[in-house]
Formats: structure tokens, sequence, C-alpha cells
């Protein structure tokens, strides 16, 4: 059974944004994975924010969901509770919503592996004490 791929901010911006250093990492990996891609709605709110001054920035984000390459099967308000827990527990890194959004997803979705930039999540466990695997540049 192929993993399920859960996307942060970081390689979607990357992958959309041609000036990003990780331009052509986000393209090899995407290229390599089948739709759809999960994510959560903070990560959509970080990326449309900071692809706001590109060119339909936040218009290639959303059209990515209209096309349903990326899905968000997360709903924040029935996990409220977990997220707030786990920002809590993660409060000095500090964890941003849409971390904690994603931990939690890893956490319900079996066999899954967050695609990502940020080496916080080297550091975050999921059910406190897995190890959580991830698709990460080498150099982060």
């Amino acid at each position: 059974m192929p993993q399920k791929v859960l996307l942060d901010t970081g390689p979607l911006v990357a992958f959309l944004n041609k000036k990003d250093r990780y331009h052509k990492w986000a393209i090899t990996h995407f290229g390599a994975m089948s739709p759809p891609i999960l994510t959560c709605e903070a990560v959509v709110s970080e990326s449309c924010f900071l692809l706001r001054q590109y060119e339909n920035g936040a218009s290639h984000v959303l059209s990515l969901l209209e096309r349903e390459l990326l899905t968000i099967p997360f709903c924040l308000k029935d996990e409220l509770r977990a997220v707030k827990t786990l920002l809590n527990k993660y409060k000095d890194i500090p964890m941003s919503l849409a971390d904690g959004c994603l931990v939690r997803m890893a956490e319900q979705i079996t066999d899954s592996v967050i695609f990502t930039l940020d080496c916080d999540f080297k550091v975050y466990r999921k059910s406190r004490r897995k190890v959580i695997p991830l698709i990460i540049p080498d150099d982060i």
C-alpha cells in the first residue's frame, strides 16, 4: 500500500515559486507522488499568505484543491483538544498550528509521511514517542 503524503507549507510554496531554493526538489518529489496529497486548512492559509506577492499565488494553491490534487480530510474542530495538547507540548519550539494539525494527521493516518522543509518535524513525535516519517531535503 502506498504511503499517504501529508503536505506541509514549505514544499507547496517551493513547488509554486520558481525562485524558491527548493523549487526543483519540490517539483521532483511532487512528480513522484500519486494524488490526492493530504493537507490541512492551516497549511493552505499559510501557503496563500506566503505566495500573496506572486501573481496568482493564492489562486494556484486553491486550484490544486479544486482539481483534487490536494485534499483536506482534517477538521480542526473535531481535533481541537489533541492539537491544543500538541501545541502546548512543543511550546518551546514553538509549534505552529499547521504543524500541530499535521502531527495529529500523522497520528490518525496509518503509513503516512510528512512532506516538509521544516526541521522541527525531526523533533516532533506522533503518539507521544513515535518518529514521524518525513520527506525532507538532506540539507535540512
